[in-house]
């Protein structure tokens, strides 16, 4: 994107190197070509599929690269990694195949579900600490633990072997598509490790092929910093999308991905919903909010990859059953079929009917209701949710509400009052 040399890049030779350290590790996930994508956009969407990993996410492949390269000394000092998902279930399992102790520092608010996957796969040799309420502070308790005690810490992106071991994800979508030649990968863009690795091996070995990273809308450092021709820190940034949502992408990754990225975009974090829910109801694949990331920006490219050979990295699966409800209010709402409204009633029998039977579609659904406390004499008042049939029935409905003297506030466009609903 830039004609900026970067002082440092995975060389060919040293991925092969982790390629051949990595087997029996890492798998080599599959490349399958999609039918419902392929057929959507015209083209052929090949997934890479990543979330079949034992951990579920393509990040054992650098964490054990990483930590095979350590020396007795280091080893002897054992290591410290920061994480709340997907890089500690790869420091773990590495700690218990190469048995290194090591510490995973994680956020106190981390799901059980997470935290005990930690543990299973790395069994005795290591330790679970659960610090702060952030990545940042989970990161900052295990710096300092590095410090005091003398260990190596095991970034999550920026560091060169690791950015090595992911990219061998790059050399398998090659060496898996050689009777056909790919002329466009997605990858989504958290640190940027996976996305400096599997890009600068495509631009060794397919130059022709145009790599696009992808982020979320609400923490787009990659985009910002190459925008700024710096890397730069975002003050605050939308967590949801929890294994991509990083202030900073690592200092390395930054100056591969400004040379050898083609795009870089963002998605809105309503339309990585939608992609999660069509995955699993269409094709039956689970898939965190990071690892829709590369299938949600097919859109924006729709006539560039018509007729052409596609490959999205679907990275990783780690998702929490127990998101599922936000998961659904966030596509809702993405696709302007989801409506929140202060309701004012009049105090009269038979109001609540009235908005029922007069206001409301046929096919308009009550799926929040509740009374806040009275503000006068008159009238009562409720937040009111409703699901529409199509996103043209809003103005009609506002219409009749205002003509009905039931309006009293939209507050979809809110963010202040709607972040306490949603």
């Amino acid at each position: 994107m830039n004609n900026v040399t970067t002082s440092y890049k995975p060389s060919l030779k040293a991925v092969e190197s982790a390629a051949e350290k990595l087997k029996g590790i890492a798998s080599v996930t599959p490349l399958i070509k999609n039918v419902q994508y392929s057929k959507q956009f015209d083209a052929n969407i090949f997934f890479k599929r990543e979330d079949l990993q034992q951990v579920r996410s393509y990040k054992i492949r650098g964490a054990y690269h990483k930590m095979s390269s350590l020396n007795a000394s280091q080893i002897e000092n054992e290591i410290v990694c920061a994480s709340a998902g997907n890089h500690a279930q790869g420091v773990a399992i590495s700690c218990k195949l190469l048995k290194i102790k090591g510490t995973i520092f994680m956020p106190s608010p981390t799901p059980n579900q997470k935290i005990e996957q930690v543990k299973m796969f790395g069994e005795d040799y290591i330790d679970v600490v659960l610090v702060g309420d952030t990545f940042d502070d989970a990161y900052h308790a295990a710096m300092t633990a590095c410090e005091r005690l003398n260990k190596t810490f095991i970034h999550p992106f920026d560091d060169e072997k690791v950015i090595e071991g992911q990219a061998t994800v790059g050399l398998e979508i090659i060496d898996q598509a050689k009777t056909h030649p790919i002329h466009y990968v997605f990858v989504p863009i958290g640190g940027g490790g996976l996305s400096a690795g599997l890009s600068s091996v495509f631009k060794t070995l397919s130059p022709q092929t145009k790599i696009i990273g992808v982020e979320p809308k609400g923490a787009p450092s990659m985009l910002t910093s190459i925008n700024n021709n710096r890397n730069t820190t975002l003050k605050s940034i939308e967590s949801f999308v929890d294994g991509a949502a990083v202030k900073r992408v690592g200092d390395l990754n930054f100056a591969i991905c400004k040379e050898t990225l083609d795009h870089v975009v963002t998605v809105d974090e309503g339309k990585i919903c939608q992609t999660i829910l069509d995955l699993y109801n269409k094709d039956a694949i689970v898939v965190e909010p990071a690892g829709a990331l590369s299938l949600s920006a097919l859109e924006q490219f729709s006539k560039a990859i018509r007729g052409k050979n596609v490959v999205c990295v679907i990275s990783g699966s780690n998702n929490d059953i127990t998101r599922t409800a936000e998961i659904k209010e966030r596509a809702l709402l993405y696709a302007n079929l989801k409506h929140y409204f202060i309701v004012k009633f009049p105090q009269r029998a038979g109001a609540l009917r009235e908005f029922v039977t007069t206001i409301l579609g046929p096919d308009d659904d009550i799926t929040h209701f509740e009374y806040t406390k009275k503000v006068n004499r008159e009238k009562d008042v409720a937040v009111v949710g409703l699901q529409l049939k199509s996103p043209k029935d809003l103005e009609p409905l506002i219409t009749k509400m205002k003509l009905h003297n039931f309006f009293g506030d939209y507050l979809n466009d809110k963010p202040d009052l709607f972040q306490f609903l949603v």
